[in-house]
């Protein structure tokens, strides 16, 4: 289908010279998407795979104990994608007061993705929409600390921004300045509404996406914001009882072909081929993210079943166990806070789940007695390549 763009060109002129920037039309577009017997498979693989994964969730024992790593791990790879270099092993190290080796910055900026993620995570739990409060809310933890944190946070732009190149005359992409921004960011929360049509929510999740990034509303931040909007919509929209579906891994290893179909869509209306791309990359990681799950519980199961070998001491050892579950990498000192036991038996038991090959303790730079569940984190990892 031949649509052309996706909005209108407008000349502006900013920093000295003039460029066109795109204002995108509202959304769904017109005309609506073409579905072809590939796109409806993947449509229908896609949700079958989120339908999968939401499933997973009624298996856990307690859901909180794969999200607090799951939500670290999504902070990591989203902030891999600006540049950043650190890893979830360096996250976790930060939180415990360690260094980690890389720039605090960097750290810094995976630590405030968490924050950000958490608060959206709230708010929906409190009854709050999907909105641009909330929006605005979401890049203000965002960029709350270190770096980016001088530009505007929680605050739509008010100067122009531009995406490659050294200018906006060379840039591969320049967003709508900033006297239209509202005209673009108005109709969208309508849409996320669900006007001026109802749109399914994987569907929905997809164009929103687009037009989020298109609107690019933040002087900083925008990427990070648009891939959070992603799982926060599908959570809002009652598809996922728990956020456990993120997708910065698949953009990222796809990132050429990411950035390319968000500009087809703008200069051509190609809106089938990227639907197909993010369809495809909810199934992936779907189903990834279900088989890490049920490997992380068959983990859980079999060092449970190593530990009750100990007889008495299996009592303790079963509740560190249980901490180390929720906290892969940690100290005793968090641990006994936690539970409340005392610091020679925690030492005890973490022990035996050394010598049970469970846990390992980690060098520290300030006494805490840093153990590592190095199986766990093997698991979290291992799709990263």
């Amino acid at each position: 289908m031949k649509r052309g763009p996706t909005g209108n060109h407008i000349t502006i002129s900013t920093v000295g010279e003039k460029c066109r920037a795109f204002v995108p039309a509202p959304l769904p577009p017109v005309p609506g998407v073409e579905w072809t017997p590939e796109l409806e498979r993947l449509f229908a693989d896609a949700n079958t795979a989120l339908g999968r994964l939401d499933g997973v969730a009624d298996l856990l024992p307690d859901a909180k104990l794969l999200l607090y790593s799951y939500i670290r791990k999504e902070a990591v790879l989203s902030s891999q994608i600006e540049g950043t270099q650190s890893s979830l092993s360096d996250l976790l190290l930060f939180e415990n007061d360690q260094a980690s080796g890389v720039p605090i910055d960097d750290v810094q900026e995976v630590s405030n993705y968490v924050a950000a993620l958490d608060h959206g995570l709230k708010r929906l739990g409190e009854g709050f929409p999907i909105s641009l409060r909330l929006v605005r809310e979401l890049h203000d933890v965002l960029l709350s600390k270190g770096r980016g944190s001088q530009k505007q946070p929680g605050e739509f732009r008010t100067s122009q921004n531009w995406i490659g190149g050294t200018r906006p005359g060379n840039a591969r992409y320049v967003p709508p300045p900033p006297d239209r921004l509202m005209d673009c960011l108005g109709p969208l929360e309508n849409f996320l509404h669900d006007d001026p049509e109802k749109t399914s929510p994987l569907l929905k999740a997809g164009f929103a996406h687009v037009q989020f990034e298109t609107i690019h509303p933040f002087l900083d931040g925008n990427g990070r914001v648009g891939r959070l909007l992603i799982t926060l919509l599908l959570c809002s929209e009652g598809v996922m009882k728990q956020p456990l579906l993120y997708l910065s891994l698949f953009f990222k290893r796809h990132r050429t072909l990411y950035y390319d179909l968000l500009q087809r869509v703008r200069e051509q209306g190609d809106w089938e081929s990227w639907l197909a791309f993010f369809f495809e990359g909810v199934a992936v990681t779907g189903n990834q993210a279900f088989n890490t799950a049920n490997s992380l519980l068959r983990l859980f199961e079999d060092d449970s079943a190593k530990i009750k070998t100990l007889g008495r001491a299996s009592a303790s050892a079963l509740a560190l166990h249980m901490f180390f579950q929720a906290h892969p990498l940690t100290s005793v000192r968090d641990a006994r806070q936690a539970l409340g036991i005392s610091v020679p038996t925690l030492h005890a038991s973490a022990k035996h789940l050394i010598q049970l090959g469970i846990l390992r303790q980690i060098p520290s730079s300030n006494q805490q007695h840093l153990f590592a569940y190095d199986r766990y984190l093997e698991l979290l990892n291992q799709d990263e390549g």
